[in-house]
């Protein structure tokens, strides 16, 4: 979402770095280009004012203007300027008694019903048992929607196919939740096109009847100013305690993002960055505005490995490659545990600096579907033994993975390439354990 941000905020830095000494004219200079960029990604005019001011008021002290790396003291400064603009910290929805019920609230479109999906299993996790149930009995298929998530994902609901009032529906869904013995009860509401006294008086009814613990306004990222809108109007009629931003993987400008916690006052709780069940998580305000910055997010991409790398897979493997030698049988494994770690391109955009080096590559995932796709069309004995791999068979291959000879060639030769590789690092590591003194754990 925010490439387009990222390479004209590195535009401003680069010109700073490039003054042999800061100045006030320069510095107001870059504030002015910085808040255009802000506007062009569709941040509140009001926000980026008083964002580029409190910039702009450390920006001049004299700390910055006499420092021999001013360039790095601005990224700095702006650094912490988008974490304080994001919230600070992270903010935890706490579920402190049993049960609880956490009302879900939005336009239509906003990804409320994913979400309330994605929650539960996000607090499934956790290790609380979540059932969900919905009263946006308006939508057609609403319910259907949340009726096969639920399914899919072995999630608890409560989800009649025949009641259309939503009033029962809510009462129906708190006798489940207690007769379940569940943790908590996720509700999903109806949503329109824009906020309405109809809408309104429905949902402050159900909320009555529920008295819910929590209630989450999720905002469509997409939509830009108006999603900000949205919460502002909802906040006329509803309390709640924050914001769960969908669609933050998309490619619209970004300024809800950077406005909606300014402007409600609310945090932003969780985001979601995929359309798969687990690309959902708590909102990290720092680590947000280091990938907005280019300098990646190491930390979120080490917490997804561990969720999908099997960790003695991983030590069979390093065991087998110091010994044997990596086959494409292994590098099918690995493929698949990243395809597990969701969107290649937000993986990328979680490296330090691999974005920009990156630019223009397909990142899509079509490239791994490919390469999957010609190793299956291998032989078992293929796979272990690459080099079998003749003219024939490379044609062979290609025809059965539906790709070009010229692909089959390029992986092979990445390949071949990888295996020299972990044969010199092989190499090193055993001289490196045998000198005296060193003991590695290799």
């Amino acid at each position: 979402m925010f490439n387009e941000l990222s390479e004209k905020l590195e535009s401003v830095f680069k010109k700073l770095r490039g003054q042999g000494k800061l100045s006030e004219a320069n510095i107001r200079d870059a504030m002015r280009d910085i808040r255009r960029t802000l506007l062009e990604a569709d941040v509140n005019f009001k926000v980026a004012k008083t964002f580029i001011k409190n910039i702009q008021d450390k920006a001049l002290g004299r700390e910055v203007l006499d420092s021999i790396t001013p360039g790095q003291l601005i990224v700095k400064i702006v650094n912490d300027a988008l974490i304080e603009l994001l919230g600070g910290t992270s903010v935890e929805l706490k579920i402190v008694s049993r049960p609880e019920i956490i009302l879900v609230c939005g336009l239509q479109g906003s990804g409320k019903t994913t979400s309330v999906a994605k929650l539960s299993l996000l607090l499934k996790k956790r290790g609380k048992t979540a059932i969900v149930s919905s009263v946006d009995v308006h939508r057609p298929a609403a319910i259907d929607q949340l009726r096969v998530l639920a399914q899919k994902h072995e999630i608890a609901h409560y989800l009649p196919e025949k009641e259309r009032d939503p009033f029962e529906i809510t009462k129906g869904a708190l006798e489940s939740l207690k007769e379940g013995h569940h943790d908590v009860l996720i509700m999903d509401t109806a949503g329109r096109l824009h906020v309405d006294d109809e809408m309104m008086a429905e949902l402050k009814g159900v909320t009555e009847i529920l008295n819910p613990h929590h209630t989450l306004f999720v905002a469509d990222a997409m939509t830009g100013q108006d999603a900000v809108n949205a919460v502002k109007g909802f906040m006329e009629y509803v309390t709640f305690d924050g914001v769960v931003l969908t669609k933050i993987d998309g490619d619209a400008r970004g300024g809800a993002a950077l406005s909606i916690r300014e402007v409600t006052g609310k945090p932003i709780l969780f985001a979601g960055n995929g359309e798969k069940a687990d690309a959902f998580d708590v909102f990290h305000p720092e680590r947000f505005a280091s990938r907005i910055l280019g300098m990646g997010d190491v930390v979120s991409l080490v917490e997804k490995a561990q969720e999908v790398v099997d960790e003695k897979e991983a030590l069979r493997l390093q065991k087998k490659m110091m010994n044997e030698g990596l086959t494409l049988e292994d590098f099918l494994s690995q493929l698949r545990q990243l395809k597990n770690m969701g969107p290649l391109e937000n993986l990328i955009s979680m490296i330090p600096g691999a974005g920009k080096a990156m630019k223009g590559m397909d990142l899509s995932g079509d490239e791994l579907i490919k390469v999957e796709a010609i190793i299956l069309s291998m032989t078992n004995e293929e796979r272990r033994s690459p080099s079998l791999i003749n003219g024939s068979r490379r044609k062979r291959i290609a025809l059965g993975s539906g790709t070009a000879v010229s692909d089959v060639n390029n992986l092979l030769k990445q390949f071949f390439s990888m295996q020299k590789m972990m044969k010199r690092m092989t190499k090193m590591s055993g001289k490196m354990k045998s000198m005296p003194g060193l003991n590695l754990p290799i």
